[in-house]
């Protein structure tokens, strides 16, 4: 395990011993035994710092035998809400919502978060994108998959739409009945496994500026593979 340095000396703040990757990330292996409870702390110290340096991204290799700090290390933020289709059915989901006018996708998602969770987040990438057609106003609807980094873990629900939200482990989410069934939530659950397997990439806000009124302006694209 590694500690903060300070100008003044050393800071008894522990963080988990990483490598850097060859994709602006780190690379932490576990090898020795943990607490769940020890190895969380440690993560949130870790993400904090590593947040602080810039990092694209955290690889956590854990051994069979340290399979009890998986449900630690991959959860998702979940939601059940007070309104619509699913009310008082105790079905968990993603933290939805739409985008003001004027709005680019990925603050819309950072401050969806924020509004029924009250946790502060990083936006990530894009993972998947799905078009509607005849929704509001008889217009069609795009509705956009997103993964975003979380910089904070308490959480404070917001009263007037949210019923309950948690941290919740994949799997736990994934064996959700409806999470099996309905077609739209088992390709996100796919999708974030693919993901959290490192084998699916996304695509992330790329500012532009436009060579017309010099309005900056954001593409998305696969900024992984674009860089290879």
């Amino acid at each position: 395990m590694d500690q903060v340095v300070a100008e003044n000396g050393v800071q008894q703040v522990e963080l988990l011993f990483a490598v850097n990757d060859d994709h602006g990330g780190v690379i932490v292996e576990m090898k020795e035994p943990m607490d769940s409870k020890a190895f969380l702390s440690l993560l949130r110290a870790s993400i904090s710092q590593w947040k602080q340096q810039g990092k694209n991204g955290v690889w956590i290799k854990l051994p069979i035998g340290l399979v009890n700090l998986v449900e630690t290390a991959v959860k998702l933020l979940v939601v059940q809400e007070k309104s619509g289709r699913l009310q008082g059915k105790g079905i968990w989901k993603i933290p939805t919502g739409v985008v003001d006018e004027g709005e680019d996708i990925f603050a819309a998602a950072v401050r969806e978060v924020k509004e029924e969770t009250n946790i502060d987040t990083e936006f990530v990438e894009i993972l998947a994108f799905r078009q509607f057609h005849k929704v509001f106003f008889e217009k069609s609807d795009l509705s956009f998959l997103c993964i975003l980094s979380p910089l904070s873990f308490d959480i404070q629900k917001q009263e007037l739409e949210i019923e309950a939200a948690q941290w919740m482990p994949f799997e736990e989410y994934a064996a959700q009945p409806i999470t099996q069934k309905h077609g739209l939530f088992k390709y996100i659950s796919e999708i974030c496994l693919a993901k959290v397997d490192r084998e699916y990439v996304g695509f992330s806000p790329l500012p532009m500026t436009s060579s017309f009124d010099d309005q900056v302006t954001y593409i998305y694209l696969n900024n992984h593979d674009l860089n290879q």
